[in-house]
């Protein structure tokens, strides 16, 4: 008999968290069993039992995740150890079918809810927490060694969590939280910087789809822009469109395997097999009238272009954090494939139309001696704790 099947569960203090469009498990570092408190297969053979993955059904019943790849997340922070930081944020894309996690990229999303669990969670000195007003979060990133600064709501010395701001994408109301991401580019030591091939737009060349250029950008998280109309689209798309054909799916992630051993992020096909998280591949157009998944009309004049992105191999519902971060970069810059989509020329913001509706995403851009860098990216999102207590998972499940 295996006595395994007889074991309790044990529990593990967390925290379930919107942050953005997406949301996630939050784990305290300290709070993991010791054997996951270190980077590894237990790590993520429990993060995956937490979430309910690897399931054949593709449902997540078993587990907290919640069958899209914006819910199928988990969180670990901790104290910084590095100067002038509060907390080190470390995420984790959990497969929902297949048997791995992707430690490859951030969510730019749950970065908002990792600034609001950082002040919950107490990562933060106290000194630095104003009574009312807002508090400057310093977090590293540690999954691609970058700084983001959330500037977070206080009230009473808590989190403020309620408020006004609306997100397209979420159905009610929070406190707005500001992002900011600091030198977002990959700092790339072979001429990758933020352009990995040198060069603003490229002819990909994908094979059995065609080819057809494309602008593959290190920002925020690597992706790979094509033109909506040159892969035969409008860039109004909504998730239906696309996400229940797998032929289309399949095109994409042919198109992405292209991208991504175009960018060095990989040098077999094969590989892109265990790296779905990065790089992310996204379609971009002019402003169009088209209505949103919520049945909101949304108008050409209110944004500057449209943009569909997939994320873990199907098309997302609205816009992850990090690709947005991607977007404001390279619209920043001209010449590229997004920058033309919004007109052209000098531009510090731009409106994005995506399939829930709208945002925008600012970023500070500069050229020297023809290298292009951008000292941040600027957008808003909000973040909520939706329970805390324990999750269970089986004893022997890691």
């Amino acid at each position: 008999m295996d006595m395994t099947q007889h074991l309790p569960q044990i529990r593990i203090p967390a925290t379930y968290m919107r942050g953005g469009t997406s949301k996630g498990v939050f784990f305290r570092l300290q709070d993991l069993p010791e054997a996951a408190q270190q980077p590894g297969p237990a790590r993520d053979k429990l993060l995956q039992r937490v979430i309910g993955s690897p399931d054949p059904y593709g449902a997540q019943i078993d587990g907290m995740g919640g069958a899209t790849s914006s819910t199928s997340k988990c969180v670990i922070l901790s104290k910084s150890t590095r100067p002038d930081h509060d907390v080190d944020y470390l995420y984790g894309q959990v497969s929902i079918d297949k048997d791995f996690v992707d430690w490859s990229g951030n969510c730019g999303n749950l970065s908002t809810a990792a600034g609001a669990f950082a002040l919950h969670a107490g990562f933060v000195d106290a000194a630095r927490v104003p009574q009312d007003g807002v508090c400057v979060v310093r977090i590293w990133q540690a999954n691609i060694g970058k700084t983001i600064i959330a500037h977070v709501p206080v009230a009473g010395g808590q989190v403020q969590e309620t408020g006004d701001f609306e997100l397209d994408g979420v159905t009610f109301p929070a406190a707005e939280i500001v992002l900011e991401f600091i030198d977002p580019s990959d700092d790339g030591d072979e001429g990758g910087a933020m352009f990995p091939t040198g060069n603003l737009v490229d002819t990909l060349d994908v094979p059995g789809v065609g080819t057809f250029q494309a602008t593959m950008i290190n920002a925020g998280i690597p992706t790979v822009f094509v033109n909506a109309a040159d892969i035969g689209y409008q860039g109004t798309e909504l998730r239906e469109d696309i996400n229940g054909d797998p032929a289309q799916l399949a095109r994409f992630e042919q198109i992405r395997v292209a991208g991504a051993l175009r960018m060095g992020l990989i040098q077999t096909p094969e590989e892109a097999a265990i790296r779905q998280h990065t790089p992310k591949i996204a379609f971009v157009s002019p402003p169009k009238d088209y209505t949103a998944s919520s049945g909101k009309t949304i108008a050409a004049a209110d944004v500057d272009l449209l943009v569909r992105a997939l994320s873990m191999g199907k098309l997302h519902h609205a816009m992850m954090g990090t690709c947005a971060v991607a977007i404001g970069t390279a619209a920043a810059i001209p010449g590229t494939l997004v920058n033309l989509a919004a007109g052209g020329g000098a531009r510090n913001a731009v409106r994005v139309g995506h399939p829930s509706g709208t945002l925008r995403v600012g970023a500070e851009a500069k050229q020297d001696n023809g290298q292009w860098t951008v000292t941040k990216a600027v957008m808003s999102r909000s973040a909520r704790i939706l329970m805390e207590g324990f999750v269970r998972v089986p004893a022997g499940c890691f």
